[in-house]
């Protein structure tokens, strides 16, 4: 079984399906817009974006992950990405902007506002603040064939662990995670810090939302 360095399995990427990610994003940038995706995996948004009619570069630091997408791909550390060149949207997915470690979300919202056009748009997929309030062990579904149960929540101060419990095929795999509560005002500082201004929700339950260069008026 193939894992990344930060603990996701290989295989249960490749099984799980869009959920809506593409369409938001494609619903909040221009028709055939170019996209960098900082954090692609295998390539589960990234398919359905290009299907939708937009150029997709694909960022990932898992050449496992990495082998599976079909579309133009950069192994890199989100953080560490200098391409040379811009984009009229850079989405952040999967709450990667929630990460544990301050340093790597400065790094990687800096690479996000470096690469972005002007005028372009970054998209983010977080946890907003009230996922923390009401996440709990035994919460789970179903993602296509997957079953996915969340287990072992801990929380201390603004930080919550956990791990996700993955079933298909007749296989389980797990993955543990480590995650940091953000408030608005903590977001708000976070975007500054990088350029960057927040442009408004682009969902009702504010899981994610768009920011531009700048300030905004």
């Amino acid at each position: 079984m193939e894992v990344t360095a930060d603990g996701s399995p290989v295989d249960v990427y490749l099984l799980l399906p869009p959920d809506g990610e593409a369409e938001i994003v494609h619903a909040a940038v221009p028709p055939r817009a170019s996209v960098l995706e900082l954090g692609s995996g295998a390539g589960r948004v990234t398919h359905p974006l290009v299907q939708l009619g937009h150029e997709v570069v694909a960022v990932d630091d898992s050449a496992a992950m990495l082998a599976h997408v079909r579309a133009e791909s950069v192994r890199a550390r989100i953080g560490d990405l200098r391409l040379g060149r811009t984009f009229d949207a850079v989405l952040l997915a999967s709450h990667l902007v929630n990460t544990a470690q301050d340093a790597d979300r400065h790094a990687m919202l800096a690479a996000a506002s470096r690469h972005l056009a002007p005028g372009g748009r970054l998209i983010v997929q977080w946890h907003p603040p009230e996922w923390f309030d009401r996440v709990e062990s035994g919460q789970g579904g179903r993602l296509g064939e997957v079953g996915v149960e969340l287990t072992d929540v801990v929380r201390d101060g603004d930080l919550l662990s956990a791990t996700v419990r993955y079933a298909a095929r007749g296989r389980r795999w797990h993955q543990e995670f480590t995650c940091r509560r953000l408030d608005f005002k903590d977001l708000g500082d976070l975007l500054t810090s990088a350029d960057l201004a927040f442009d408004g929700w682009l969902t009702a339950d504010r899981a994610w939302f768009a920011a531009r260069r700048g300030r905004m008026g």
